[in-house]
């Protein structure tokens, strides 16, 4: 099945005709690479097509443009093999901190990160601020200030 969604921001008036941009915003299964094509075929149509990711909702498409630019593919079985501790999370006798941003889209609201993730824990420090799966990118500062703050005490 094919996840993703594809957002017609506006609309403008040229010379010569009307033209659309379009934001494609593809799935966890998908890059931006593999809708290129679709980009292709939206573009010979006289459109324009800007990519967009819902892991940096809160940048503009050049930021978001530059970020792509930069991150390297997740590997598969990171989604499909437990990594094997020797001792729960929970139970290890360290301090232990959860950063959440709350505008992270990465995941449907059906699968939050946090309580999710976060409870598996134990007892942790829950660190709350405001921005995107890709806050290192749009706030970095803020980002540093969130770490320091977790890491209080």
């Amino acid at each position: 099945m094919i996840e993703f969604f594809i957002l017609n921001i506006y609309s403008f008036q040229s010379a010569v005709h009307l033209s659309d941009t379009y934001v494609l915003v593809h799935g966890a299964w998908h890059t931006g690479e593999l809708l290129e094509p679709v980009a292709q075929a939206i573009r010979a149509h006289g459109h324009m097509v800007i990519w967009r990711d819902a892991f940096i909702n809160d940048a503009d498409a050049a930021l978001a443009q530059s970020a792509y630019d930069k991150l390297n593919p997740q590997p598969y079985k990171t989604f499909t093999e437990a990594v094997q501790l020797n001792t729960a999370l929970a139970e290890m006798m360290i301090g232990k901190s959860y950063l959440n941003f709350q505008q992270d889209a990465a995941m449907p609201h059906s699968m939050p990160w946090h309580p999710r993730l976060s409870e598996r824990l134990g007892l942790f420090r829950l660190v709350e601020g405001q921005g995107s799966h890709e806050v290192c990118f749009t706030n970095p500062t803020l980002l540093a200030d969130k770490i320091i703050e977790a890491g209080r005490d």
